[in-house]
């Protein structure tokens, strides 16, 4: 798959090289032809000298063909306004912008935009909202038999009440977060698109919670 990423700062450049060794065309787009200095002289993709929301450097770095976008420079206005371009002229589904500001998340995050504050903020975090890996583990109990983790929910599940999706799943709920806060769900909360779900499960069933939440709901709920 393709993936752009705009800004070669320590996170974007990471970012490149993780992805290019998974297997994946990569192009970065930076104002600064220096930056680049960051992928080494070992990465093979594009290299675009531009402005990350201007049109014609996007689509000079690939993003009619690309799976996902990852605006991570060092400015919040240019991040989010790349975001939105990705997002809404070239329709791109899977699209992250880092912040500075956290008092700005719950502004980008109601226009569809992920976003994670720049002190949580890691190349590792990246990856998982560009390329879901499936149920990823945030804690496990000392015995290493109960986990939490954070499971990625299919679209089709939007409106539907957290407590019908887990007992689809046979687990638990352990806090959701959305907008940048995290909450413990009442039973009648519903998923929302952009919510982070973390489920309380054992480790041998978290492989088939995570293939259950990551899939379609069945026609008849």
């Amino acid at each position: 798959m393709h993936f752009v990423i705009m800004g070669c700062g320590r996170v974007g450049s990471t970012l490149a090289r993780s992805l290019e060794q998974q297997g994946h065309s990569v192009a970065v787009i930076d104002r600064d032809e220096a930056a680049f200095r960051r992928l080494g002289s070992g990465f093979e993709g594009r290299r675009v000298v531009g402005i990350g929301f201007d049109r014609q450097t996007l689509v000079q770095a690939g993003i009619d063909e690309a799976y996902a976008f990852a605006a991570v420079s060092s400015g919040d206005n240019s991040n989010i306004l790349a975001a939105r371009v990705a997002r809404e002229t070239f329709d791109v589904e899977h699209v992250v912008a880092r912040i500075y500001d956290p008092g700005r998340a719950e502004i980008y995050q109601r226009l569809g935009i992920p976003t994670v504050a720049t002190v949580r903020w890691t190349s590792d975090q990246v990856l998982r909202r560009l390329l879901p890996q499936g149920a990823v583990p945030v804690h496990t109990d000392p015995s290493g038999r109960v986990v939490v983790a954070e499971v990625p929910v299919h679209l089709g599940w939007v409106g539907h009440r957290l407590s019908r999706i887990v007992t689809e799943a046979g687990t638990r709920v352990a806090y959701v977060t959305r907008l940048g806060e995290s909450f413990l769900p009442a039973d009648d909360t519903a998923y929302q698109e952009g919510d982070i779900v973390y489920v309380l499960t054992t480790t041998d069933r978290l492989e088939q919670v995570g293939s259950v939440l990551s899939a379609q709901p069945p026609a008849d709920l």
